[in-house]
């Protein structure tokens, strides 16, 4: 997930204190879940840029990087190789940033309260809000033309925009998914499922037919998945988790929420889902897909992989799709967004350079390499539907279909807000309250969390 841009003439940042910054660490609580030379104003722009401080072409970048992948090579150094090759005076030191989100923000938090820190940084696409709130991040909106986020695939610059300033640059992106068993669906002469009613008879069929134990599994814990899961079926309900200003709850206006939470109850209730439903997170319902019990999986990316691995049960017999809609007019379903952004260090001396490698890093050839190369799904819609992309894996060749909905990330108390949803969302699907008990208590909390004064 990429972008970039700042009128930011070094206005005043506020300085914290570490331990002021590791506060502000603690309320981000949630979990990622279930990342041409800039700086000049833009003539043809619909709106005044500024040119960034400092030299576009020469000086040394320090990137704080989560790792991308876990085999080799590394994508990040593929990447910087490539960088540095195009831009021989601009030196670029990685540091590899904590695995652990919660560690890895109290780390930032700290050294960018503390007026230092890197210069350029990845972080999870709830951070925008947070970061920008705080003023740990340079709104790239004032270096960068609109021009240039019109690049991304929609629905990705929304989640990195903070009061109208654009404070991130998406670099690589994850999305809900629905994977199914096409083996079973071609034996029975089934399409592949438009509407989640049509999901729910097809697995009650291939359930009668004792091809499957289970129809459906997704995540509904207690924790960041629910509220994922849960807002894909709110925003093709038509609701909305706050207003436009995030000062005001609007789950418990109209009946979006209720009708979301009650469909997903009911394939508990219906027994197309296990009654342990409740207690599922990726990894749980991954198993149950990868072991042939279930025929069909809401899942990020990486579970295509994971079918195909060693040990699994449905190797060949995986299909992939957008998510499911309530109304098939109106397919595709939505998919919430996750994934990693770019930053920028407000406390930085080199704002042109550090603009130059986001560039580079959000440029088609390096979106290419990372979708082509190690199966990450690239940022910007151009080169999401290129041919040799598409052509990569099933996941790359339906990601240009998919609708995309951000989580309620853009206000600096997003954690208080998704656990209100989290909790309630849980409760409900396991049976300890009714969805409508349960909507009405997750306003509640959105409002109070919206409400927090935070620090």
């Amino acid at each position: 997930m990429t972008r970039i841009s700042t009128l930011f003439r070094r206005t005043k940042t506020t300085r914290r204190s570490p331990s002021a910054a590791v506060g502000l660490a603690a309320a981000m609580a949630a979990s990622l879940c279930c990342v041409g030379v800039a700086g000049t104003a833009g003539a043809a722009a619909a709106h005044k840029v500024a040119k960034a401080p400092g030299n576009a072409t020469k000086g040394t970048i320090t990137w704080w990087a989560n790792p991308i992948t876990t085999g080799t090579p590394d994508p990040r150094k593929v990447l910087l190789k490539a960088f540095e090759r195009k831009y021989p005076h601009i030196h670029v030191k990685m540091e590899s940033a904590p695995t652990d989100t919660t560690t890895d923000r109290a780390t930032l938090t700290t050294q960018i309260g503390g007026g230092a820190g890197p210069t350029v940084y990845m972080g999870t696409v709830t951070w925008p809000a947070q970061f920008g709130a705080h003023e740990f991040a340079v709104p790239l909106s004032k270096y960068e033309p609109k021009s240039y986020f019109k690049t991304f695939a929609k629905g990705l610059v929304t989640g990195a925009t903070y009061k109208g300033k654009v404070l991130a640059a998406p670099f690589y992106t994850t999305q809900g998914l629905l994977y199914y068993r096409k083996d079973l669906l071609a034996a029975d002469h089934l399409p592949v499922p438009k509407t989640w009613s049509q999901l729910a008879s097809e697995s009650k069929e291939m359930q009668a037919k004792g091809q499957v134990k289970y129809g459906f599994v997704f995540q509904a814990a207690d924790y960041e998945g629910a509220t994922c899961d849960f807002m894909e079926y709110l925003a093709d309900a038509g609701g909305k988790v706050t207003n436009k200003k995030y000062t005001k709850s609007e789950l418990a206006s109209g009946k979006a929420a209720v009708k979301a939470l009650t469909t997903m109850d009911s394939f508990v209730k219906d027994g197309i889902s296990p009654q342990a439903e409740s207690t599922y997170k990726e990894a749980t319902s991954m198993a149950a897909f990868k072991s042939g019990t279930a025929a069909f999986l809401r899942n990020w990316p990486y579970a295509y992989n994971t079918s195909q691995g060693t040990g699994s049960k449905v190797v060949g017999k995986v299909g992939v799709a957008p998510l499911p809609t309530f109304s098939k007019a109106k397919y595709p379903g939505y998919s919430v967004i996750g994934g990693w952004d770019l930053f920028v260090n407000p406390h930085s001396k080199n704002i042109a350079a550090d603009l130059t490698f986001i560039k580079f890093m959000t440029s088609p050839a390096a979106q290419k390499t990372l979708a082509t190369t190690f199966s990450e799904i690239p940022t910007l819609t151009k080169v999401q539907k290129t041919k040799t992309v598409k052509s990569k894996n099933p996941v790359l060749a339906v990601v240009s279909k998919t609708k995309l909905i951000t989580r309620p990330a853009g206000t600096p108390n997003y954690a208080a807000v998704s656990k209100a949803l989290y909790q309630n969302v849980s409760a409900a699907m396991a049976g300890q309250e009714s969805t409508k008990t349960a909507i009405s208590k997750a306003s509640t909390g959105v409002n109070s969390a919206l409400s927090s004064s935070g620090l």
